[in-house]
């Protein structure tokens, strides 16, 4: 019975439909409860059949939820195949599947945009403007999706409808790229500047192979040229300073059109996922490595330095035993017992934080998260502020009755540089701690975005 009701969705029966749903009322429950690759609402959906979409949204609305084995929901269908009266009637019943995505991480709105289904587009953002905030494979926008496929007329609609704010128009995908790279790179004038004289977008912003949207761009080409001074006139720059041959401007504009996301309307490779992400992991693990290297050799400098100011304090130590002071021990600690209490401490701390870095980066656990990265810096600061505390006193001690610092003015300079740069060490663990927080609060907000989609699917 199922098979005849599939075939007549296929011819767009609608009398053979309801004579079958007739015969068994429960015909298109069981398309809910048993396991099938599509119901008929799939099949009507995808042919165009609108009057069967009526009948079946009429009977049993529930079925608009229902995935098919590519987990695409009706909605994806009338969305790929472009009909507007049906994907208007499925958001009616339930707008909710606008945030659905498929096996391949598409959601409807997604589809529309790759399409070129302006009018769908509208309606599905009208429904539920934040499906159009969704990342996909290749960590690509929506924008970069109409950039790539060509579609002019959906970038503009998500321009124009205030989607394109700053941070939004100048996302940039795994290979670095932002949407006036991928315009630049298809020769794409009118977007370019469109793009320009509507958003804030950044025209000097580097990918990750370190050029800018000038630099994929020939001297020698009219259309090139033409784009290179319609840049040029908002400040852009080149970041190379020389020019790239023919040759090498095709390679990299191939390299950039040709990103593993430039066919999503059919399934993905899984080799190809993987080779995005491995290049995406090397990327971050470079820099990362550098920033290890960079913190291993300050931690040594300074653990070297406070082992030294400990064994050998300010003023030296004792040569010789009498009744108030005992060989080997230290001079300063006689004379200013309380400079010399502040100095230990301050020269330990700086001590035990460089030798924490060194132990942490050698300790051989997975410190590639940005957080991590973050915390070894911390401590950095922490152990160069200590140790600018530490010069302090110790300048302090030594110089108590010198000729040389005895002018207060020249003292004061001392004081006011390190101060300066204790201070210059807060604003930045300040800074960073900011801009952590604010990264932490993006992912929890990207989270929640994608929870949307899963929690749509639920009845």
């Amino acid at each position: 019975m199922e098979k005849r009701l599939c075939e007549a969705a296929i011819e767009g029966n609608l009398i053979s439909f309801r004579n079958l749903l007739q015969e068994d009322e429960l015909l298109l429950d069981r398309f809910i409860t048993s396991c099938y690759p599509e119901t008929p609402l799939h099949i009507v959906s995808m042919l165009g059949h609108i009057d069967l979409v009526e009948e079946i949204l009429a009977r049993k609305p529930e079925l608009t939820k229902q995935l098919n084995i590519q987990k695409m929901s009706p909605l994806h269908l009338a969305t790929a195949k472009g009909y507007p009266n049906i994907v208007k009637r499925l958001v009616e019943v339930n707008p909710d599947m606008c945030l659905v995505c498929d096996q391949d991480g598409r959601s409807p709105l997604y589809i529309a945009a790759t399409e070129g289904h302006t009018i769908i587009l509208k309606e599905l953002f009208q429904a539920r403007p934040r499906a159009a905030w969704f990342l996909i494979d290749g960590g690509e926008t929506i924008l970069h999706a109409c950039v790539r496929s060509n579609h002019f007329q959906a970038m503009m609609f998500l321009v124009e409808e205030k989607v394109a704010d700053h941070e939004f128009v100048n996302s940039k995908n795994y290979d670095g790229n932002t949407v006036l790279h991928l315009a630049v790179a298809n020769k794409q004038i009118e977007a370019v500047n469109f793009l320009i004289a509507n958003s804030t977008v950044e025209v000097n912003s580097l990918n990750s192979d370190g050029f800018t949207a000038l630099d994929l761009l020939s001297e020698r080409d009219v259309k090139d040229k033409e784009m290179a001074d319609l840049i040029r006139s908002i400040g852009a720059v080149n970041a190379r300073d020389t020019p790239l041959s023919m040759h090498e401007l095709r390679a990299i504009r191939n390299k950039i059109l040709t990103s593993p996301t430039s066919n999503q309307i059919h399934p993905l490779n899984t080799g190809k996922k993987k080779k995005v992400g491995r290049k995406f992991g090397r990327r971050h693990g470079d820099w990362l490595e550098e920033i290890r290297s960079s913190l291993m050799v300050v931690a040594i400098l300074l653990a070297t330095m406070a082992f030294q100011a400990g064994t050998n304090p300010p003023g030296g130590v004792w040569q010789d035993t009498k009744d108030n002071h005992t060989a080997g021990f230290s001079i300063m600690a006689h004379n200013f017992p309380i400079d010399y209490r502040n100095f230990l401490i301050l020269n330990t701390t700086g001590f035990c934080a460089s030798l924490s870095i060194i132990l942490l980066l050698i300790s051989g656990l997975p410190l590639k998260r940005r957080l991590f990265m973050w915390i070894l810096m911390a401590i950095t600061w922490v152990a160069i502020a200590a140790m600018a505390l530490t010069y302090i006193i110790g300048i302090a001690s030594t110089s108590a009755s010198s000729d040389v610092l005895v002018d207060d003015q020249v003292f004061s300079v001392i004081v006011i540089a390190i101060v300066w740069l204790v201070l210059l060490l807060l604003l930045l663990l300040l800074g960073h701690t900011i801009r952590l927080i604010i990264r932490m609060i993006k992912f929890l907000f990207r989270t929640i975005m994608r929870r949307g989609p899963s929690q749509a699917q639920q009845p």
